[in-house]
């Protein structure tokens, strides 16, 4: 499954590259994220609850940065087991283009794979889910880039 896609920020390219490496930051952003600590320079290790169609699985994983390009690049890599659910593991890469000095563009490019009961739900609702997913990401990503972020009460 591949998926690409641009958003405009309301936010200098600086506060948004810091925002794309701050664990906080992300672990607000990520539907279903129960932590994500740091656990190299170019790492974090991630647990999220995630429901996809009947199944809801706690996915526990790692998430490494590569081919960093500071502030204007970088690879997403990441891999998570979801005990009998299965797994999923992919990749996005991600790139920042100043429009002008308070707003920037993100685009991103992601390939991903499932396994195990996931995979067996057919693509169309895995696709579905996964822009569900990544929508409900760059929403509040893009709350908390401007300022605009509530907090959360979870």
């Amino acid at each position: 499954m591949d998926m690409s896609g641009r958003i405009e920020l309301k936010a200098p390219k600086q506060r948004v590259w810091e925002s794309l490496n701050d664990p906080e930051i992300l672990k607000a952003c990520i539907p279903g994220c129960a932590s994500l600590e740091r656990t190299a320079d170019d790492g974090f290790a991630v647990v999220a609850v995630l429901k996809v169609g009947p199944i809801k699985a706690k996915f526990q994983g790692r998430v490494r940065l590569l081919d960093i390009v500071a502030p204007t690049s970088y690879t997403i890599s990441g891999e998570g087991h979801g005990g009998i659910a299965g797994f999923a593991a992919g990749s996005a890469k991600v790139a920042l283009e100043e429009i002008d000095p308070q707003t920037t563009e993100l685009s991103y490019y992601t390939e991903a794979k499932v396994g195990g009961k996931i995979a067996q739900l057919g693509a169309r609702l895995i696709d579905s889910t996964a822009k569900k997913l990544a929508g409900q990401f760059f929403e509040q990503f893009s709350l908390q880039v401007s300022g605009q972020a509530v907090s959360d009460n979870n």
